[in-house]
């Protein structure tokens, strides 16, 4: 659970402002930018009006993605991927949340114009954080609230022959011969892009994508 409060805490101190994803009444994506302004080692917290578009997506279906990016160029930047469910706490925690972000009275300047506000957690699911600032990149997948963490990516069978093809085609380095298994390759997963290149390749069809 730490490694995920690593990552909330990065998330709303380094990043702050995110792109947050929900479904209309016609089952289609709609994204909009908010703030995350605070989290634990369970959760991420942000609130919203009871009288906006995104409130009411909300409560008809609390399954929800994020995306949250730092960086000034494509190589210099990290990018964090969260999908999990929303939980409506309510208006209790709106005075802590403002004396964190002091910048919230200025948009709402008396203790009246707060009176719809409400707030919500992320409290449940899973994700990914990916750090193209390092050569081989690097990834990390986390979960939260109880969820279980997902197994992605590529994994190399028992059919590997050892032909060096995915090796030769691989653009971060991250398929290297099995020590364990001197006839086999392995991929590292904390570098893997997920290209599919070794799939293609493969003679064998030795490598295989976890759903």
């Amino acid at each position: 659970m730490k490694e995920a409060e690593e990552i909330f805490k990065y998330i709303v101190e380094e990043i702050h402002s995110i792109i947050m994803a929900t479904v209309d009444e016609k089952n289609r994506p709609i994204t909009c930018a908010i703030d995350i302004m605070d989290y634990d080692e369970s959760g991420l917290y942000f609130l919203t009006s009871r009288g906006k578009g995104f409130y009411k997506r909300l409560k008809e279906n609390n399954n929800v993605a994020l995306s949250a990016m730092k960086g000034n160029s494509t190589l210099g930047r990290v990018s964090i991927n969260i999908r999990g469910n929303v939980k409506e706490l309510g208006p209790e925690k709106i005075g802590y949340l403002f004396s964190k972000n002091e910048y919230m009275k200025k948009i709402y300047p008396t203790e009246k114009s707060k009176m719809n506000l409400t707030v919500f957690k992320v409290e449940k699911g899973v994700g990914e954080c990916f750090d193209l600032r390092t050569r081989p990149i690097k990834r990390h997948e986390f979960s939260f609230g109880g969820e279980s963490k997902e197994k992605k990516g590529y994994f190399v069978t028992d059919k590997c022959i050892n032909c060096g093809r995915c090796i030769e085609v691989c653009p971060q380095n991250c398929i290297v011969e099995d020590q364990k298994n001197w006839n086999q390759v392995k991929i590292n997963h904390l570098n893997c892009l997920s290209c599919g290149n070794c799939v293609e390749v493969c003679p064998v069809e030795a490598i295989l994508k976890r759903i």
